[in-house]
């Protein structure tokens, strides 16, 4: 599984520029975009492109829901402000989505597939016929079932079709000035329970507590896997002499006991994207 903690600066070349260049091309060539937004490295990404691409023929379109923190919704909200494009903010219960409570390993593309027939439908109603989603070439080196719904509701995916790979998003959001360059990155809270246990809203709202609390402590990239009781906390092993600090440790402990977890513990092989998948077998 794919560790993204490699965010030292660099200048892109002129190979990365000119695929770039690409990019916007192929935006162009459409009438009008809606972008699927998140306000993750990616889609931030990608929505600047399509932005200098049709300027005021592109309008972002966000999920707000139970499975991502209030924090993404405020940064999503405020960088589309920021550039000033028309963002329309969909309000969506995934438990009211079939089969996502019961978090099969089709749980994903069960997800995907209600969200993206939503946006389809307000996109239609802004007469805008083509929606771009933000995966690119490394999220095919992970299960992501996801991608089976976009690809069958015809969602446009640029960044995945040109081959740019999460580093050169990073290098190139740092050359434009992007605000998510060195943005840790983010998946749904739904990721963070173990396929076959039922999720609730409390388990949701437990682990975003305890992802805020290792951000506030200066925790850059993590995940809080939920396993009933126990916390198991995943942060890249060069973190984790700052997590073993008496003061940390203890105040981790306490905060997540107090969020209703009776243990704490530290994944040793540190932190790494889909580790609740290495138990699926495919």
């Amino acid at each position: 599984m794919a560790n993204d903690n490699n965010w030292n600066q660099e200048a892109p070349d002129k190979a990365l520029l000119a695929k770039y260049e690409q990019l916007k091309t192929m935006i162009a060539g459409y009438q009008s975009v809606a972008v699927a937004f998140s306000g993750g490295v990616d889609s931030t990404f990608l929505l600047y492109a399509a932005k200098e691409a049709l300027h005021d023929r592109v309008i972002a379109v966000t999920a707000s829901s139970g499975s991502f923190p209030q924090r993404e919704q405020t940064e999503a909200n405020d960088y589309c402000r920021a550039i000033s494009v028309r963002q329309f903010v969909l309000s969506v219960d995934e438990m009211s989505i079939e089969g996502f409570a019961e978090n099969t390993k089709d749980r994903c593309y069960l997800c995907k597939k209600h969200l993206f027939e939503q946006f389809i439908s307000l996109a239609g109603e802004q007469d805008v016929h083509v929606i771009l989603e933000g995966s690119n070439a490394d999220d095919e080196n992970d299960y992501r079932p996801g991608m089976r719904a976009i690809a069958e509701l015809g969602i446009q995916s640029p960044l995945r079709s040109l081959r740019f790979t999460k580093h050169q998003i990073r290098i190139l959001s740092q050359y434009l000035g992007l605000p998510t360059w060195s943005k840790p990155s983010f998946a749904c809270l739904a990721t963070r329970v173990p396929y076959g246990v039922t999720i609730t809203h409390e388990m949701l709202g437990q682990i975003e507590r305890a992802e805020q609390l290792l951000m506030d402590l200066g925790f850059h990239q993590m995940r809080v896997r939920h396993h009933g009781e126990i916390a198991r906390i995943e942060i890249p092993a060069e973190e984790f002499a700052h997590m073993c600090e008496p003061q940390i440790r203890s105040v981790v402990y306490e905060q997540l006991q107090s969020y209703g977890f009776s243990y704490v513990a530290l994944d040793l092989k540190g932190y790494r994207t889909g580790s609740m998948n290495e138990t699926l077998d495919l």
